[in-house]
């Protein structure tokens, strides 16, 4: 019994020594093949990449949306937004980019300025009309609205119809004319009522890809880009 008493209390001790060490290493705040949004100091999103090969103050940025910066543009500063899943916070961040091969933009002087818990996505301001079908009753229910704005993550939209926290629905829109609705299934995370009688949601995309990620990336760089240039 003593040494089985031995053997145990050395278990014990080898848990209380791992614990310690995990408290001791820190859990990196970025890391390789990150998601993350760049966009100008202003907050004119440029392109969306793939934090790649940080270190100490620098990293490659491999870009896979469009995008309207000249790549025989000199190095400027941006600011760069990307998404811990290991902490499930977002990532505030600063850097000077410039021109590699290729997509490949390289940083130098990147500096994390907070990790916060609040939504990771460039947000578009927008107003157009969509609609939203629901899985209520018997049957599927067609309500329009309107987008209030749109980022990777999810959507705000505004209603006359009363929904609540964790309502799911399929948003339908058309984000450009000269594009495909895109529908998105949507749940509901935040409920605000407004005082002319409406409501608007704060709501999460669910079940998307990274295909459908990218696609929705590249609608929202597509529409900021055209409002900004005056075209429809």
């Amino acid at each position: 019994m003593g040494l089985l008493n031995l053997f145990r209390k050395k278990n014990r001790q080898e848990d209380l020594e791992e614990d310690v060490l995990d408290e001791e290493i820190p859990k990196p705040q970025i890391y390789s093949g990150m998601r993350v949004e760049v966009t100008t100091l202003s907050g004119y999103m440029l392109f969306i990449a793939k934090l790649v090969a940080p270190h100490g103050d620098r990293a490659e940025l491999y870009q896979y949306s469009e995008t309207t910066v000249s790549r025989e543009t000199d190095s400027f500063r941006v600011q760069i937004r990307g998404y811990n899943d290991r902490e499930k916070k977002a990532v505030h961040m600063e850097g000077t980019i410039s021109p590699g091969s290729e997509s490949t933009w390289h940083v130098t002087d990147l500096t994390i300025l907070k990790l916060v818990n609040e939504r990771a996505f460039f947000r578009l301001d927008i107003d157009i009309e969509a609609s939203i079908t629901t899985f209520s009753g018997s049957a599927d229910r067609d309500q329009p609205c309107r987008l209030v704005n749109i980022s990777v993550g999810g959507v705000c939209i505004s209603s006359e119809y009363e929904h609540f926290v964790d309502d799911n629905f399929i948003l339908k829109v058309k984000l450009l004319e000269d594009r495909p609705p895109s529908a998105m299934y949507c749940r509901i995370l935040r409920v605000t009522e407004k005082e002319d009688s409406t409501y608007e949601y704060g709501c999460q995309f669910v079940k998307l890809s990274e295909t459908d990620q990218d696609q929705i990336a590249e609608s929202i760089f597509t529409v900021q880009r055209r409002k900004r240039s005056g075209t429809s």
